[in-house]
């Protein structure tokens, strides 16, 4: 090789060496301008930007501690970060693509700004343990705030429970009137569903909240750092125990967007009654002007749009959870590329669930009740037919014979055009002249309502029973 080709050699090793900071020394020339398009995630990782920050703080501190560097350059270093840290939040910060993610866009500034002392830093820790501590570290604060919403949702549900405790409605079941139970036992078992997603909430966050750091890029490091130092510092329970599980596992997203994606189809269920109860067909609710739309050619339309959207992103929240799931399911250990492609489908189901919690904890309070409506369904079919034979099968009609007679009734009242509260004794009676008396009171659907005691059911005691208990259990 010539001089000339050698000099030219090195300065384009140089060169390389200062665009790609972390890994340049080795490659003669930069990445193709696509290629490092592709390869740059800044663009979504930079709300990673106070997490990052923090773990670097904490990192450079134990290293000072352990006197793997100078006490003097630790402080310099987390000095330096806060100033960062402060930048970006008054939006006195340009991101660049050329550094690829947010620890090089952070790490680089820092070196720039504090020359050695930055450099090292990034002693005893890759960018692998770095990530996916920034990522447990950012999902855990919106686990938190998801809670703070939840409770909120819990709460409106049982606040509207509570002010409609009279309110009889048709239970359904195929859509169609099937028996009448009271609003608030409704509104309950909605309770019941968001109870259980903040407990997985919850148990997610405790087995995420445990750190790579220290892990490096896959096997430790030789450095005598004091991993329990920074876990406990960043606010998690402990260390992962093995290196090459600490920077490959994902599980702790998969998890998460798991319970997101079930967590939003709960809210989609109830959109979806919310849509339906809202119709000129059904008349039960009316929603209130600030959480709907209107029409740009019909003036008398009042749509449903919030909840219909939040039907509809219930979509993308599945998705993300496929992604993650498709993602992760060739991958052998450790690290891979491929797992940067996590965060944007991590982000987006994060922010959609707080976004639809956040807003159906607005509105559901909010809901008009037309109670007079809800008790007029009840009488427009044949939902108290049930209790018909559960009479006659308390009179020892085997219940399957009893199910034959009540079918009988209802198809002559059908054909009359008949309820069966405006049935005489006589009337009964000819479908089963053991009928007394006391069927004309069993077919009301306030005693139907009533006669429903078992444990969970919708008799009036049994509601009030539970609306006391959740009531309790979260502080309304």
């Amino acid at each position: 090789m010539s001089q000339g080709d050698q000099d030219t050699l090195e300065i384009h090793a140089e060169t390389n060496a200062q665009t790609n900071a972390s890994w340049g020394g080795r490659f003669s020339e930069g990445p193709d301008e696509l290629v490092a398009r592709l390869n740059a995630s800044v663009s979504f990782d930079q709300r990673m930007f106070a997490e990052d920050i923090r773990g670097s703080q904490v990192h450079a501190t134990m290293l000072g501690a352990q006197g793997i560097i100078a006490d003097e350059e630790a402080t310099l270093i987390c000095d330096g970060l806060e100033k960062i840290k402060g930048e970006i939040e008054r939006g006195d910060w340009q991101w660049s693509d050329a550094l690829e993610d947010v620890h090089m866009n952070v790490e680089a500034k820092l070196r720039e700004r504090l020359g050695d002392a930055g450099a090292r830093l990034h002693t005893a820790r890759s960018r692998n343990d770095q990530v996916a501590t920034d990522t447990r570290m950012w999902l855990m604060s919106r686990i938190d705030q998801l809670e703070e919403q939840l409770l909120l949702l819990i709460r409106g549900f049982i606040s509207l429970a509570e002010n409609n405790l009279d309110a009889v409605l048709p239970g359904y079941t195929h859509l169609q009137r099937a028996q009448p139970i009271l609003f608030a036992h409704h509104l309950l078992a909605y309770v019941s569903m968001f109870d259980r997603d903040l407990g997985r909430l919850r148990d997610a966050r405790e087995r995420m909240a445990w750190s790579p750091l220290g892990a490096a890029a896959l096997a430790g490091t030789p450095f005598p750092i004091d991993r329990q130092m920074t876990a406990k510092a960043l606010g998690f329970n402990g260390v992962i125990s093995n290196s090459l599980d600490a920077v490959s596992d994902r599980d702790f997203a998969v998890e998460f967007t798991s319970a997101a994606a079930l967590c939003m189809v709960h809210l989609s269920r109830w959109s979806e009654e919310l849509v339906l109860w809202s119709s000129q067909e059904f008349s039960f609710i009316e929603l209130p002007d600030a959480f709907s739309t209107g029409s740009s050619i019909m003036p008398q339309k009042k749509n449903p749009d919030i909840p219909e959207l939040v039907r509809g992103k219930t979509g993308r929240v599945i998705g993300d959870l496929v992604t993650l799931l498709t993602l992760l399911k060739g991958l052998p250990l450790a690290y891979n590329k491929d797992m940067q492609e996590d965060k944007e489908a991590l982000f987006d189901a994060a922010d959609t669930l707080l976004d639809c919690v956040t807003v159906t904890a607005a509105l559901t309070p909010l809901l008009r009740v037309d109670q007079k409506r809800m008790r007029a369904a009840c009488d427009e079919g044949y939902v108290t037919a049930t209790d018909v034979a559960d009479y006659l099968a308390s009179r020892g009609l085997p219940f399957r014979e009893a199910h034959h007679v009540v079918g009988r009734l209802v198809r002559w009242c059908i054909m009359e055009g008949r309820g069966l509260t405006s049935l005489s004794l006589e009337e009964f009676k000819r479908f089963y002249t053991d009928f007394d008396e006391e069927i004309l009171e069993k077919v009301t659907v306030e005693s139907s309502v009533a006669a429903r005691s078992s444990e969970g059911g919708t008799s009036p005691h049994r509601v009030r029973e539970a609306l006391l208990l959740a009531k309790g259990k979260f502080q309304v």
